[in-house]
């Protein structure tokens, strides 16, 4: 019999309308498909084996699947899922408190891995390669060290900076996988899925309009779906279409390219205040009032993916298509 997920901790992604539009299975996963296909390999061969699947981490921007994927794996794995992240846990304990309470097979997920600290790194370097942690117990020349055995368990990491991932813990994940952006021809299935999930009627013009203006991403077309189905249940008969998601999606400030209010100062700060650049990280954070990891994170891979700007050695740079989408004449050098 198949063990149902569950969580540890009350997250904002994990509440019950969330979690109502997050897919269960593989089949009912959209996109992704390399990342998908592999996995499933590995975890038919794990399962053939009886054992956990090997050590996962993910990587990407956020809000392209990473917390769902786990919980994914979990459901075909059919093991529980206890969920944590890397600032909630402080010390080794917290940790050792959590994998001590692990049964056979279970699965732990662990976002914004990145964040977790070196003394808590070195906690899961033994649990996950021996499946033991090493506890000291006493102090000065009394203190002596016992190794706990743990039950066989997979550590699902995700991150969107993998490079401030230290190499021994990166070198210890047996799966390591880049989410990419999604196409907005997946977004569209997604976005038709989650309407239907919702009760909204929409046709397919105004389901794409949504995903095309997504930014490439799950969590933000379920967010604009969300929104437009206010507009066209207070101003039209409910039913969504590519003329009401086209008012709806202006009243939110999203252009035709997806970029909001945000990514224009940004893109319009570097032209105007910064004559097109190059300007550091830092200086345009201070300029928009933003933090820097979250330009970096958030704001920067749509934008450098999609041409409106580029990171040099010495700082960003708008492009040509920036000086063209905003209809702005470029200062000669």
């Amino acid at each position: 019999m198949e063990r149902r997920v569950i969580s540890t901790k009350a997250r904002p992604e994990e509440q019950t309308f969330e979690k109502s539009l997050r897919p269960k299975t593989f089949d009912e996963y959209i996109g992704q498909e390399k990342v998908k296909n592999n996995l499933q390999i590995y975890i038919k061969a794990a399962k053939v084996r009886h054992e956990p699947l090997d050590h996962c981490l993910f990587y990407g921007p956020p809000g392209l699947g990473k917390t769902t994927l786990a919980g994914v794996i979990a459901n075909e794995m059919g093991v529980h899922m206890k969920v944590t992240s890397g600032p909630a846990i402080q010390n080794p304990g917290e940790i050792t408190a959590i994998l001590g309470s692990l049964q056979d097979g279970d699965l732990i997920f662990i976002d914004e891995i990145h964040r977790l600290n070196r003394q808590v790194e070195e906690v899961l370097y033994p649990a996950m390669e021996d499946y033991a942690i090493d506890v000291v117990i006493g102090k000065g020349s009394t203190a002596k060290s016992i190794r706990i055995n743990l039950p066989k368990f997979t550590l699902v990491g995700a991150t969107t900076r993998a490079g401030l991932l230290s190499q021994p813990l990166r070198d210890r994940f047996g799966v390591i996988s880049h989410l990419e952006f999604y196409r907005p021809d997946e977004l569209s299935i997604i976005v038709k899925k989650s309407a239907e999930k919702l009760n909204v009627p929409i046709d397919d013009e105004g389901a794409y309009e949504i995903a095309r203006r997504s930014r490439g991403t799950p969590r933000l077309s379920n967010r604009l779906l969300k929104r437009i189905r206010d507009y066209a249940e207070v101003r039209y008969d409910g039913r969504i279409t590519k003329k009401i998601a086209e008012e709806g999606l202006k009243l939110l400030e999203v252009d035709k390219c997806g970029l909001d209010r945000t990514d224009r100062n940004m893109i319009l700060t570097i032209i105007e205040k910064f004559s097109g650049g190059p300007v550091g990280l830092d200086t345009l954070a201070a300029a928009l009032g933003e933090d820097p990891e979250t330009i970096e994170d958030v704001y920067e891979p749509y934008l450098v993916k999609n041409g409106f700007i580029n990171r040099t050695p010495k700082g960003r740079v708008a492009t040509d298509l920036s000086y063209e989408h905003f209809d702005v004449q470029k200062k000669p050098d």
